[in-house]
């Protein structure tokens, strides 16, 4: 910039100098042109007064060094000339000067030489007798005085250009020095009032990035914090897999080691799922544990920038849900066979082989209660076939609400006896599903709202359609369920209260057999429940 400004004060002094000497010697010509006019009309007016009075004779006896005069006739044939002979001279009738004197009494012109280096300049008088007395002199041009004056010029013009660049230099420097030691990070006031929207803009910049480092360190901060103190896995990969970073428990989990560049090849598949766009879950064995790998993509607005990989402990969840399987199992297997030699021990008190009629009727209950108790674990070995997806069930087009209202009739008796308020509110809405294993759904939520309510309680169930999709809930004033036993009470056989469960009948399969059909349905479930106060959980199918 300093470059700039001093070639431009130097082009900007040259040029201005230029036009200056130009200007200055075409005013001294016009000047000199106009005062050496003067001088011509003076004279040519009294040598033609001398003319008057003694004639040509007069004319004839003058010698001009630098003036040339002519005596012209009225025709405008030349008589007389001091620098030439008159007989080899044209007629001047047709001068300008002759013409404008022969009309107006006087008159004047100038012409210039061929080169253009000099100019003369004419006046002419008339005499009484019409006859013209012309006197001129020659002048130089500008372009004759430029030459002439040449070397001086030339000086003048470089001593000039020389001061021009030496001011330019000292005055691009002062005016640049300001600027110069303008601090970017902390500008002040502007040097110059041009300059203050620049200064005024750093200022707020500055402290737009001092805000955004502030932001980003305590964001720094806040994500070592909670990362350090997960017990949770925590690792972030680039889009090449790379390891960026991970916390401590990640460290002590997997055994990575400071600086290593990439992770565990156990752990790549997860990790080139996720940053091709496709999240992942996997369960790995390290040792005698047993953990949860989810991987998902990181996006950088629409494009994938990497993945982020929790690892969650779950060796004591996946042992518990093993052996409650196994145990579920075992123990259908082992309930089948005995409620099989009930029915058909039933089967034959009903054919009259005991003639009590007491007996006959216990008989009919005992069969009728069999065939359920048969039924009900023929769903639970299916539930918990349908963990592995080996078994495939018919779906159809099923209403809810209508299916609803068949399991209210069906716990009518057990409600009335606890004389309970049972209300089914809401629209008939439809999903495509497995009757059965929503029939089980619905009546497990129904059973458990009647079983733990309170005498004179209320069971409110409620379908309705919520931002496209169909949602189910069961609400009931019973005990409730404290907060810390809300985690579990979807798992197998686990019981709030066991001695309690076990008074009302309870197996500690209710709650997970809803869930797993929910999970079977795509569906999500939301338990909200308050000890003292009473239950409600909600039930959420896709369309």
């Amino acid at each position: 910039m300093t470059k700039k400004i001093f070639l431009t004060g130097l082009v900007v002094s040259c040029t201005v100098l230029a036009l200056s000497i130009g200007l200055i010697f075409g005013i001294l010509t016009d000047v000199f042109e106009r005062e050496l006019t003067d001088e011509l009309a003076i004279e040519a007016h009294l040598i033609a007064s001398a003319a008057e009075e003694y004639g040509e004779s007069y004319l004839r006896s003058l010698s001009a060094k630098d003036r040339r005069i002519t005596y012209i006739a009225k025709d405008g044939s030349v008589i007389f000339d001091t620098a030439a002979d008159s007989e080899t001279m044209t007629n001047h009738a047709d001068r300008q000067e002759v013409r404008e004197a022969l009309i107006k009494g006087e008159g004047s012109a100038v012409r210039r030489s061929d080169t253009f280096l000099t100019k003369t300049i004419y006046y002419s008088v008339r005499l009484s007798d019409c006859s013209v007395i012309r006197i001129s002199a020659d002048q130089n041009t500008i372009a004759a005085t430029l030459r002439a004056l040449a070397i001086p010029i030339v000086i003048v013009f470089f001593a000039a250009v020389l001061f021009s660049a030496v001011l330019s230099f000292f005055v691009s420097r002062s005016i640049i020095k300001p600027i110069n030691e303008l601090d970017p990070e902390l500008p002040g006031k502007a040097p110059y009032p041009e300059l203050a929207p620049l200064t005024d803009k750093l200022s707020a910049q500055h402290e737009t990035i001092e805000q955004q480092l502030r932001d980003a360190q305590r964001s720094k901060e806040e994500f070592k914090l909670i990362t350090e103190n997960m017990s949770e896995g925590f690792v972030v990969t680039d889009i090449n897999t790379s390891v960026l970073t991970y916390n401590t428990a990640a460290s002590k989990i997997l055994g990575i080691d400071k600086g290593q560049g990439s992770i565990l090849s156990d752990f790549c598949d997860a990790a080139e799922k996720a940053v091709k766009g496709s999240p992942a879950e996997n369960e790995l064995r390290i040792g005698d544990k047993i953990y949860r790998l989810i991987a998902n993509p990181v996006y950088d607005e629409e494009k994938i920038i990497g993945a982020v990989i929790v690892i969650l402990d779950v060796t004591e969840r996946s042992e518990r849900e093993r052996l409650r399987r196994e145990f579920t199992s075992n123990v259908s297997h082992e309930l089948k066979t005995p409620l099989t030699s009930i029915s058909g021990f039933a089967e034959l008190m009903m054919s009259g082989g005991t003639p009590d009629e007491t007996v006959t009727d216990f008989s009919k209950s005992i069969y009728d209660e069999a065939q359920r108790l048969i039924s009900l674990v023929n769903d639970i070995i299916k539930i918990s076939r349908l963990d592995d997806g080996s078994v495939e069930y018919d779906k159809e087009n099923i209403d809810l609400f209508e299916l609803s209202q068949e399991i209210v009739k069906r716990i009518k008796p057990q409600s009335d006896k606890m004389k309970l308020t049972v209300t089914l509110e809401g629209e008939h809405a439809c999903i495509f599903g497995v009757r059965k294993i929503l029939d089980e759904l619905i009546f497990n939520l129904c059973d458990n709202a009647v079983k733990y309510n309170r005498p004179n309680g209320t069971v409110d169930i409620n379908i309705s359609k919520e931002n496209g999709r169909t949602v189910l809930s069961v609400k009931d004033s019973g005990v409730g369920i404290p907060v810390s036993a809300q985690d579990r009470v979807f798992e197998r056989f686990y019981r709030v209260d066991s001695s309690r469960s076990k008074a009302l009948g309870g197996t500690g399969l209710g709650l997970s057999i809803v869930k797993h059909g929910a999970i079977y349905h795509g569906a999500d479930i939301k338990l909200e429940s308050e000890e003292n106060v009473g239950t409600k959980i909600t039930v959420s199918f896709p369309e």
